[in-house]
């Protein structure tokens, strides 16, 4: 396991790498979030993938920093992508994190062929007050044990990174992003998210044509940790198809 940092005009990206392989998987954390919320996803790609987790300025290892907007992350991301040389790289990003996660395969499409989206925002459209009134709702659907884990990387955070990012995430949107994503994509939605309805990933699905779109029964916003199995038995035919495709 090898842990970097990455910085670039004051903002820090932080990576942690796992795996052997030519092909990367670079998973994103969504708001509040930290390289911990893919513990129980990266384990099984080990073996044949360059796995990276990333934690955004603001986030986890790098809570001293201010948070960036979704778009200056996503310059981060791609600046990293290319200083780093990745190639035949796969994209995993759950809510903010599929949001930058799109911009990024929009910038970098040369280099990025796959593109996971887990209850992503970027078409949500709602005022952050309001949005915020979901929240307790929303960490109480799934899995309840990984309550702890969620209350101390928003304490981490902070309660201004958390705001400026809300306000900034509902403002942006990914319309512009989207004609330039050409990568093969893969929709993941719980189907009890009630922070990122579920109506909006089968929007996703329909402005980006050919992605295929999976919704995981009884699994909140947090689908990866509440439906592990079933998440994982996803990625990886999604990984495999797309070896398969380059053979």
């Amino acid at each position: 396991m090898a842990a970097t940092i990455f910085q670039r005009g004051g903002a820090t990206l932080h990576v942690e790498q796992t795996g052997t392989g030519h092909r990367s998987v670079i998973f994103i954390h969504g708001l509040s979030g930290s390289r911990r919320w893919w513990r129980f996803n990266v384990a099984d790609l080990h073996k044949d993938h360059c796995v990276y987790t990333l934690e955004l300025s603001g986030y986890g290892r790098a809570w001293r920093q201010r948070a960036l907007g979704v778009r200056a992350a996503a310059t981060l991301i791609a600046e990293w992508i290319e200083d780093a040389g990745l190639e035949d790289v796969t994209l995993v990003g759950h809510s903010m994190g599929g949001h930058i996660s799109m911009h990024v395969a929009s910038r970098c499409a040369e280099r990025v062929t796959g593109l996971v989206l887990v209850c992503a925002s970027g078409l949500l459209r709602a005022n952050a007050y309001r949005a915020a009134l979901h929240l307790p709702r929303a960490a109480l659907v799934g899995d309840r044990r990984f309550l702890p884990t969620i209350l101390r990387d928003a304490a981490l955070a902070g309660p201004l990174n958390l705001w400026r990012n809300a306000v900034d995430l509902l403002k942006d949107s990914v319309q512009d992003s989207l004609p330039g994503i050409r990568a093969r994509t893969l929709i993941i939605w719980g189907e009890r998210d009630v922070l990122v309805p579920l109506a909006l990933g089968q929007l996703l699905h329909e402005a980006l044509p050919g992605s295929q779109f999976e919704v995981i029964p009884r699994a909140g916003h947090v689908v990866m940790v509440d439906a592990p199995r079933a998440f994982n038995g996803l990625l990886r035919a999604f990984l495999d198809r797309q070896a398969e495709a380059r053979a």
